[in-house]
């Protein structure tokens, strides 16, 4: 490989179309090959996004009323989705929160490309309409202002910053966040945004929303990185990365096919790789008497797949060898396989996230709108919150959690942990150059489509404070 790649956003948005297919989705990674063969990795809405979305949110100072795809069974005809509410009900995250386990004391750390101009604003409003907390947010830029770039290119990071602050602050409304934003997509800038975060021992936890196929990363940035997250794991600062979009396979590196093959950071020792379920709870309901029933009561689970370019990342690495911590469930290679956990990352049943864009980004009259997101880009910095609270309850840094999550799903008590996926798979359906590619099925316990599966957060946060269960 020559020159240096660009990583793409873990994200995919869904927009309800009056004048589209309903239930068409944009991805972070269902980008051309064109864009790709010229070094420019197309972003979540690509560079003419033609949609409309959830609708627009008003300025409120009060709790906004119940969006219609919450009021849906995933998966729709029309889409549904969840905010905050919901998903604390389904993983179990409200009663920690009501005992006063917020992330308070904690901080986040959140690593994006080109970051949001609006990103104050919009947490804001998101924070208005859910009745959420204010956020304390610090925008770090290390290497300066952002490179310019394309409006695709940016729209698309500026979305995927918009789901990872205000998703991690829905789970740890109580951490505060370090949005570290490297100048560009390229490895070299995210990886010096990466070394900032470790020479200054940042935060107690790191999210990192992107990826690329290992094969695809030049040889002495990969071996660099790895120093980078052993040097973060020597701090005791958790790592978490989204495992893609794109199922078992992803983008050849003259971007002309796809090819089966494992994203970094998360095919990394040191990092927690996030996979995609989706998820099926019950909807929110307006009540006769006009109060809400927020809904969100766990029902079922199935893996990611939702069709070419919309299905969790899964496989083997090419470069790392099978860590310690997988030895007693990886028996098929000797290698590292991903992910090690997964999250809801359905577009069908996706989140609800505030974003701020005018006619050069998204093609609309200047607002604030609700966007509905899926992809694995909203389960890393979900389970970066859900560290934080570990790390409040431990009263420090929990640091690596493979080890414990390994543990605790080979122990006998493994359902009380996690909610086990044990349908569907991350295969790729034919569609373009390199497909059909055959992925993996989930089945008992852990495996390379869902990893150990979903948090059962309530007993979950707990066991990962415990000392000694790491």
């Amino acid at each position: 490989m020559k020159g240096t790649p660009k990583r793409w956003a873990r994200l995919a948005i869904f927009a309800v179309l009056a004048t589209a297919i309903a239930g068409a989705a944009l991805t972070a990674s269902s980008h051309t090959a064109a864009a790709m063969h010229q070094g420019a990795m197309a972003p979540a809405v690509g560079s003419n996004p033609h949609y409309t979305l959830e609708g627009k949110i008003a300025p409120t100072s009060q709790v906004g009323p119940l969006r219609a795809c919450q009021t849906r069974l995933t998966p729709a005809p029309l889409g549904a989705c969840y905010g905050p509410d919901q998903i604390r009900v389904a993983y179990g995250i409200q009663s920690l929160l009501n005992s006063g386990i917020t992330g308070a004391g904690r901080t986040i750390v959140i690593i994006d490309a080109y970051g949001s101009n609006t990103i104050v604003s919009d947490l804001g409003q998101f924070n208005a309409y859910f009745g959420l907390p204010s956020a304390t947010l610090n925008i770090i830029q290390p290497d300066g202002l952002p490179s310019p770039t394309d409006a695709g290119n940016a729209f698309g990071w500026k979305a995927e910053t918009t789901l990872d602050v205000e998703w991690a602050h829905s789970i740890a409304p109580g951490a505060t966040i370090d949005l570290v934003v490297a100048k560009s997509n390229n490895d070299s800038d995210i990886l010096s945004a990466t070394q900032y975060v470790a020479d200054h021992s940042l935060g107690d936890v790191v999210s990192q929303s992107y990826g690329e196929a290992e094969q695809c990363m030049d040889a002495g940035l990969l071996a660099q990185q790895h120093r980078v997250f052993n040097q973060l794991a020597s701090e005791n600062i958790t790592l978490f990365a989204s495992s893609g979009d794109q199922g078992a396979a992803l983008p050849s590196c003259d971007g002309n096919s796809f090819m089966k093959a494992a994203s970094t950071p998360a095919t990394d020792p040191n990092v927690t790789a996030v996979g995609g379920t989706q998820l099926i709870a019950h909807p929110a309901s307006v009540n006769a008497d006009g109060s809400i029933n927020i809904g969100g009561t766990w029902m079922s689970e199935t893996t990611w797949n939702e069709g070419l370019g919309s299905s969790g990342g899964g496989g083997v690495s090419s470069v790392y060898s099978r860590p310690d911590y997988q030895a007693s469930v990886v028996k098929d290679t000797h290698m590292r396989e991903i992910p090690d956990i997964s999250y809801n990352a359905a577009v069908n049943g996706g989140v609800l996230g505030a974003l701020t864009c005018g006619p050069t980004e998204c093609g609309l009259p200047l607002a604030t709108y609700f966007f509905r997101f899926g992809g694995t880009s909203a389960g890393s910095p979900q389970w970066a919150g859900l560290t934080a609270l570990a790390d409040q309850m431990a009263g420090g840094r929990v640091g690596g959690i493979n080890k414990t999550l390994y543990k605790l799903g080979k122990g006998g008590n493994a359902s009380s942990y996690f909610h086990d996926i044990t349908t569907g798979n991350n295969s790729v359906p034919a569609g373009v150059p390199g497909t059909p590619i055959t992925g993996f099925s989930a089945v008992p316990g852990w495996d390379e489509a869902t990893g150990w599966g979903t948090p059962i957060a309530s007993a979950l946060v707990p066991a990962i404070a415990k000392p000694g269960n790491g």
